[in-house]
């Protein structure tokens, strides 16, 4: 767990309406979370929108909730969402209904005169959107993850702590004045979902998939571990993501039937994930997910740096090879290091977890 920034109680500067850029993906926007909910609680009199993914708005709202309007348990953190569809645009950069679509959510977004944006997505795309918001005055990282991003920016931040859920609150001071406190991140509550988070059996949440070859741990490890738990008297779920039916068929293959594939929206996972006992799974949004709502994990990392990106604000081992080096590139064969990772050293964390939580 990382120690949290001071607390914020008074402001010196209150936009009435204020903007938040992150687009996605899903980790990410867990990520930012908290820094727009210590933004939310800080400024409470403030409008606060939110440029979203379509894919990705489920995290901000359970649908079929109005995307604007009082907060409430559907939507919890923002007033506003905005959605866009970046993916689709790009594919088809000249059709007419890419156009009318882009034109549509810049009119309504411009419609809203935001005072000011805040990018943490630091990305040519999301300061784009940013500055075509008409706010005048828009915040981001000094050092983006694309450099040309900053062009746009009138106020560049020079990023503090070295977990992402640290420098995301160091970015969102500035637009207080004020050190924050973490909080933890809040999400929608369904009442539709309300029979996946009663169900008292207990069981063990996998992820097998990862956003690139080189952070996913192989799918018949992850067999071989709900095998393993299976004589504890523990079920395991495996949750499957869109085009991932494959990889969690060699899953369910490798545990012998111990393991249960389970298909659901981002709503449905956020209740099942509440009460999981432990996630276990690589650098992926739903383990992000399950760390924000305090579920006990069991973190696979392999080229992606854990002090960064790792579980936050939860009971957590991160599992390493020392040979793991370090790297964003999205390579499709696995990470060598990752691969060291044995199915016995995850059973072994898993084991050791949940006896402390237990305790």
């Amino acid at each position: 767990m990382h120690s949290p920034p001071l607390v914020a109680d008074k402001v010196a500067y209150a936009p009435r309406r204020l903007l938040i850029m992150r687009l996605g993906a899903m980790g990410d926007i867990i990520h930012t979370l908290p820094a727009a909910i210590a933004l939310r609680n800080a400024l409470p009199d403030t409008t606060l929108g939110w440029v979203v993914e379509e894919r990705w708005a489920e995290l901000l709202c359970a649908l079929p909730e109005p995307r604007s309007g009082p907060r409430s348990a559907r939507r919890p953190v923002v007033d506003r969402i905005h959605t866009v569809n970046t993916k689709t645009w790009r594919k088809s950069p000249f059709s007419i209904q890419t156009w009318e679509q882009m034109a549509a959510g810049l009119s309504e977004l411009r419609a809203q005169q935001y005072e000011a944006a805040v990018d943490f997505q630091g990305a040519l795309r999301s300061a784009l959107l940013a500055h075509w918001s008409g706010a005048p005055v828009i915040y981001g990282f000094a050092q983006p993850r694309e450099n040309v991003a900053s062009m746009f920016y009138t106020h560049q931040v020079i990023a503090r702590g070295h977990h992402i859920v640290e420098q995301n609150l160091s970015l969102a001071e500035v637009v207080v004045h004020r050190p924050f406190q973490f909080a933890s991140p809040e999400f929608p509550i369904d009442p539709a979902t309300k029979g996946l988070q009663q169900n008292d059996s207990p069981f063990v949440l996998l992820n097998p998939g990862a956003g690139w070859g080189a952070k996913q741990w192989p799918a018949e490890r992850f067999g071989q571990v709900a095998c393993e738990l299976a004589k504890d008297g523990l079920q395991t779920l495996i949750n499957c993501g869109p085009g991932e039916d494959d990889l969690v068929c060699a899953v369910e293959a490798a545990s012998a039937g111990t393991a249960q594939p389970i298909l659901c929206s981002i709503t449905e996972l956020i209740a099942l994930t509440r009460r999981a006992r432990l996630f276990i799974g690589g650098d992926t949004g739903p383990m992000h997910l399950a760390a924000a709502l305090q579920i006990p994990v069991v973190a696979i990392f392999g080229p992606t740096d854990p002090s960064r990106n790792g579980p936050f604000s939860t009971r957590s081992i991160v599992l390493r090879s020392p040979s793991s080096q370090t790297s964003l590139s999205h390579r499709a064969q696995p990470d060598q290091g990752l691969l060291e990772i044995t199915s016995a050293e995850v059973v072994a964390a898993a084991r050791k977890i949940l006896r402390s939580s237990r305790g």
